[in-house]
């Protein structure tokens, strides 16, 4: 976090150097990318132990998770993702795509496409255990029971990550194979994990490039009416966001005085196309809001 960011976190070649979480700022393409450097994770830290309560509540606010691994020890990525997963963390996956209606009478009913490998009384079963009397249930999709109670629960955070490895100026080139081997173990790919040296500061632009990516962050550069377009101070916001988000990102009365705007780049079918608030922006866009008076 030191050598991507403005932080001053204690470093040091022992475990547990950092007590506390330490805050950093990435300035990165015009957007402020605010990385949290939380303790290692010990073994309990769900339950609690270590303070873990309190640092895994920090990561539920997160929206990237970023395994920062030591190129010695790739098998602390087992208990790191149990932990999290421990704590009602779920990584690169999407929510079960379950509804649940309670209802007032006739207890529960179910109904479940073909492909639902659960039968319909552990269904019901689940459902009872979390105090549920009365409720239509259905499920469109094959889902495991630890996805069922997941949905029953309703209470679980669901994020993306990715896997950094440090240290890797450190790596002999015939113990490469053996660190290769152990992230194929835990189905990583060794050709989608970074490998930086934050000592060395080797890599370090190929992360920041990939926190860009992982985040799905887009610039938009705003045409201001007698200044010109801004390239220097772009309006950040992410991939699928439209004209009606970069509205509410501005704030003041764009929204409710908006007229139509105007778009040049990848979004736009040709230079200054005039849209709506449901165009969809792309990176890089050009935007200019013409507003009522």
């Amino acid at each position: 976090i030191n050598a991507l960011t403005n932080a001053d976190s204690e470093v040091g070649s022992y475990e547990f150097t950092t007590l506390d979480v330490n805050p950093g700022m990435l300035q990165y393409r015009g957007a402020n990318i605010q990385i949290l450097d939380v303790p290692g994770l010990i073994e309990g830290a769900a339950g609690g132990r270590g303070g873990g309560k309190e640092v895994l509540s920090v990561v539920r606010t997160a929206d990237l998770v970023v395994f920062m691994l030591s190129v010695f020890e790739i098998e602390q990525y087992d208990r790191l993702r149990e932990e999290l997963y421990a704590t009602n963390i779920r990584l690169d996956t999407e929510p079960p795509n379950i509804n649940i209606r309670k209802t007032h009478k006739d207890g529960i009913g179910v109904t479940m496409s073909d492909d639902v490998s659960l039968d319909e009384g552990t269904v019901k079963q689940v459902l009872r255990e979390y105090g549920y009397v009365n409720a239509k249930v259905t499920i469109p999709h094959d889902l495991t029971i630890d996805e069922l109670i997941d949905a029953v629960m309703d209470n679980r955070e669901y994020l993306p990550s990715m896997v950094t490895v440090n240290k890797a100026d450190l790596i002999d080139k015939s113990y490469l194979p053996t660190v290769k081997s152990e992230l194929r173990e835990r189905d990583l790919d060794p050709d989608d994990v970074l490998f930086i040296s934050a000592e060395k500061e080797l890599g370090l632009d190929g992360l920041k490039d990939r926190l860009w990516k992982e985040l799905g962050l887009i610039r938009i550069y705003m045409d201001k009416p007698g200044r010109g377009v801004d390239y220097e101070e772009p309006l950040i916001l992410f991939e699928g966001d439209t004209v009606g988000d970069a509205c509410q990102k501005i704030g003041g009365e764009f929204e409710e005085r908006f007229k139509f705007a105007r778009v040049s780049g990848e979004s736009a079918k040709h230079d200054d196309q005039q849209v709506g608030k449901s165009h969809e922006l792309a990176d890089e866009d050009v935007l200019r809001i013409v507003a009522r008076k």
